[in-house]
């Protein structure tokens, strides 16, 4: 295959166990905040004390500094995300709501860097995974500061007063979404790609699915959620996806390696098009304003706002 190696049938029956697993814990921890509190506190509590300074230590395949500031900046989301969510005081604060842009921005700025650094490695097994350092590095790091300096609209975000009271955000519609998609699977199969067929394919895919079919507008508490999940359970279990009979390899064709990096660049490059033409055309802020309320997807969400059943997040809306 042009990606990854010839598949075998138990290694795509995996792939949709793993999908299945990771949007039914989403869900889990949507409805239960007893579950939320468990798996995003205690469990890390318990592993990081007990499991992984043995199982992702150095030499691991997720043993690199990379992995360990990513589960628990992923946490920290997931964290923060039910602090907001569960005390509508705290999600009526103006500043309350700079903390979802902020993690997000700071994930994506994680990666960026570790694409950069893997630019100069060359060709061999790195920290227990292979790599193959190159220009698509470069590509999709410039990709990455791109989907970064294009989140939008966070003054928007509300919380939801249904049994769920899912973190909502208008402004984060399905162009922007699906260009993030195609970086951090570019930025995956970039940097682990032997990882890539669970951690970038399936992994991207169980937050895009509830995004667009169970809870629109909540994708940010989606994408943090499941890549919580994913974190915590391979740096328990690094075995899952280096040398079990499920792992994956990636094909390590340079030819594949420029291809989904430049996809990310183009795709991320016409997003921002988009946007500075609405911002300019439209005269929004983009610090300030929400700039796509015209839009259909951006109407289906906001307009729960002045439902009775939830509770607006933004301090004009709040008054």
């Amino acid at each position: 295959m042009f990606l990854f190696e010839s598949l075998t049938w138990y290694q795509v029956a995996m792939w949709f166990v793993v999908l299945g697993v990771l949007i039914g814990l989403n869900e889990l921890v949507r409805w239960s905040k007893v579950a939320a509190y468990a798996v995003f506190i205690v469990l890390p509590i318990i592993l990081t004390i007990f499991v992984w300074p043995h199982t992702a230590g150095a030499g691991s395949s997720t043993g690199t500094w990379f992995h360990w500031v990513k589960v628990y900046s992923a946490l920290a989301g997931c964290v923060g995300f039910m602090v907001l969510r569960y005390n509508p005081r705290i999600a009526a604060n103006k500043y309350a709501l700079w903390f979802p842009p902020a993690i997000l921005g700071i994930n994506i700025f994680e990666a960026v860097i570790r694409d950069f650094e893997v630019a100069g490695i060359s060709e061999g097994i790195v920290d227990g995974v292979y790599m193959i350092g190159g220009p698509w590095n470069i590509m999709n790091g410039v990709a990455g500061i791109i989907n970064l300096i294009t989140i939008c609209g966070w003054v928007g975000i509300f919380i939801s007063r249904d049994k769920f009271q899912d973190m909502l955000w208008p402004d984060m519609l399905w162009f922007w979404i699906i260009a993030y998609d195609i970086w951090n699977f570019a930025y995956v199969y970039n940097c682990v790609g032997d990882h890539a067929f669970y951690a970038g394919a399936a992994l991207l895919i169980a937050c895009t699915i509830p995004a667009f079919f169970i809870r629109r507008g909540a994708w940010l508490q989606h994408r943090a959620h499941t890549l919580a999940f994913w974190m915590m359970f391979t740096m328990a279990v690094p075995s899952f996806v280096s040398d079990s009979k499920f792992a994956v390899d990636s094909s390590h064709s340079t030819t594949a390696l420029f291809t989904v990096s430049l996809l990310s660049l183009l795709v991320n490059i016409a997003v921002l098009v988009y946007q500075v033409r609405t911002v300019i055309v439209k005269k929004r802020h983009p610090l300030k304003d929400e700039l796509y309320p015209e839009l259909p997807a951006f109407q289906a969400v906001a307009k729960l706002r002045d439902d009775a059943s939830v509770q607006p997040a933004t301090p004009a809306a709040a008054s």
